[in-house]
């Protein structure tokens, strides 16, 4: 069924329910949940999946309907969509972007219901646009209608703020589920608040000594400027340049680049594609006498920067050009009146150097009560921070590093999710 099917009302057409499962098989205060199952009714939901992001004042481009359905098409094999749509009459204000997957957790295997989402995802959360209360009492009601279908409840990725960290956990324990969070990360960013000159000079004298005296030596060697690419006439050829050099440098020889996977280098090669068509796609290069020497894939939503992926080329690594870059980009950024600029990822030393500032994220767990899986909630929350304080453990995670690498037949290099992961509990998680 074509997109235009759907109506102003943020309803689904009568057309397409056939793609949602137990319509109005849970109700709360006169709301419904529907399941989407059905790809063909997924695509029809982008007019209204994208009018509640904006409803919902959701600032970041990983929730919107673009950035979901290019994961869906780039990592969904063997995965089964469990899109929950919550309705006030016939009007959708809020959406549960779940999948379900199979896996092993600790060595044994579970059924995952789970964001659409992978460490290739900053951020995620719930789609809400009102009545939050009964929103995730709809939402938790019907999950438990459906508990004889995954063994483990697992939301990644949720940021500090997030309601859905205190609500689904207190409506879990009413139930005698068991749950947890885990701290997945502290994203640094950078609030642009004031003058370029006043953020600047509050930086630490070293770190803006290292990069005045940096921009003058390269500056000898020719004329330094940014290029920066938004276009999709442009995208692709820019695109390439900016992958060669992402992997130029460490994460090519690791195996974490971007290029070493095909799932992944579709992943953002569609992605640039569709953020070009909306407006979000910049690609940043550091140039010198105009050869590309460093990257930043980001992404710009709601007057704010994203980084999701930098590079540069190891033949200029005295220069610091990722650095370089860096600054002449939040230079621009104070210039033009952008309101925040977001490192993402984890609180890398680099990133430190240019704000303190950070944002945490958790991930949120939530198990039955049955005795396999208390046992696997056992492990994550009582054994594992146990052996994270003991000696033995940086030797046993690069013991389970080196058997995960093995099992994937990549000998000695890492998958991209294991080199970011934080420490065994997130090896084993997956």
């Amino acid at each position: 069924m074509g997109v235009a099917l759907l109506k102003a009302s943020r309803g689904l057409p009568h057309e397409l329910s056939s793609g949602c499962e137990d319509a109005q098989a849970s109700t709360c205060s006169a709301l419904s949940v529907e399941r989407v199952t059905e790809l063909s009714t997924f695509l029809a939901l982008q007019p209204v999946w994208n009018q509640l992001c904006d409803d919902a004042g959701i600032d970041c481009p990983f929730l919107r309907y673009e950035w979901v359905r290019t994961w869906w098409e780039c990592f969904g094999a063997e995965k089964e969509l469990f899109v929950l749509l919550v309705k006030s009459g016939q009007e959708i204000i809020a959406i549960a972007p779940l999948m379900l997957s199979r896996g092993r957790m600790y060595g044994i295997k579970v059924r995952r219901l789970e964001f659409i989402s992978n460490v290739h995802t900053p951020r995620f959360d719930i789609i809400i646009t009102r009545q939050p209360d009964d929103v995730y009492r709809a939402i938790w009601t019907y999950l438990v209608g459906c508990r004889t279908l995954w063994d483990v409840l697992v939301l990644s990725q949720l940021p500090a703020g997030s309601r859905t960290l205190d609500e689904l956990p207190r409506l879990a324990a009413e139930e005698r589920f068991l749950g947890g969070l885990w701290r997945s990360g502290n994203s640094p960013y950078v609030p642009l608040r004031g003058t370029w000159d006043g953020y600047i000079n509050g930086l630490h004298r070293k770190h803006r000594s290292n990069l005045r005296n940096r921009l003058t030596r390269l500056s000898r060697r020719g004329e330094v400027a940014v290029e920066t690419i938004a276009t999709i006439e442009h995208a692709a050829s820019a695109l390439t340049d900016g992958l060669l050099l992402e992997a130029a440098a460490w994460k090519g020889a690791a195996g974490t680049a971007i290029c070493c996977r095909p799932e992944v280098r579709l992943f953002y090669t569609k992605l640039a594609e569709r953020a070009a068509a909306c407006g979000w796609l910049r690609l940043h290069f550091l140039t010198l006498d105009h050869q590309r020497i460093a990257f930043q894939y980001s992404m710009f939503c709601r007057n704010k920067l994203y980084l999701l992926k930098p590079g540069y080329d190891p033949g200029y690594a005295a220069y610091s050009p990722s650095n370089l870059l860096c600054y002449l980009v939040l230079r621009d950024a104070f210039n033009h009146g952008v309101t925040e600029y977001d490192f993402l990822g984890i609180a890398e030393p680099w990133k430190l150097e240019w704000t303190l500032e950070t944002r945490p994220h958790s991930c949120l767990f939530v198990f039955p009560r049955l005795w396999r899986l208390r046992a696997l909630y056992s492990i994550k929350f009582r054994l594992v921070p146990m052996v994270r304080q003991s000696r033995l453990y940086p030797p046993l995670r690069n013991i389970v590093v080196k058997l995960m690498a093995r099992a994937d037949g990549r000998g000695h290099k890492l998958k991209p999710d294991l080199q970011r992961s934080p420490g065994l509990e997130g090896i084993c998680c997956r």
